[in-house]
């Protein structure tokens, strides 16, 4: 698990929540990464420590992308979606990730 020392608590705020969709759910098959919607202002080492703490997997690495909000139009207005930070998050070999409950 990691040496580094974070805090537990910002630990639990730094994952926002899993992101399902086609192209997370493809990459779980093909490259054991899960894909999770983090802080902005979140760390790969804290991304890494989170998970790790979290669901009592290994993490082999973690890639991050911001995500610009898209521009959205209300009538005569313009708005914007908030920005996004997502982060892949590879497991090592063996590693599975089960959010339906307990990991046995």
């Amino acid at each position: 698990m990691s040496t580094l020392k974070f805090d537990e608590g910002r630990l639990m705020q730094v994952l926002v929540a899993p992101i399902v969709s086609e192209k997370a759910t493809a990459v779980a098959e093909r490259d054991n990464q899960v894909v999770f919607k983090v802080l902005r202002d979140a760390t790969k080492p804290e991304i890494k420590a989170a998970v790790e703490l979290l669901f009592k997997v290994e993490v082999a690495s973690v890639q991050v992308l911001n995500q610009q909000g898209k521009t959205k139009r209300f009538g005569r207005s313009v708005g914007r979606r908030d920005h996004v930070k997502k982060a892949y998050v590879s497991l090592k070999p063996g590693q599975e990730l089960n959010f339906s409950g307990e990991a046995a």
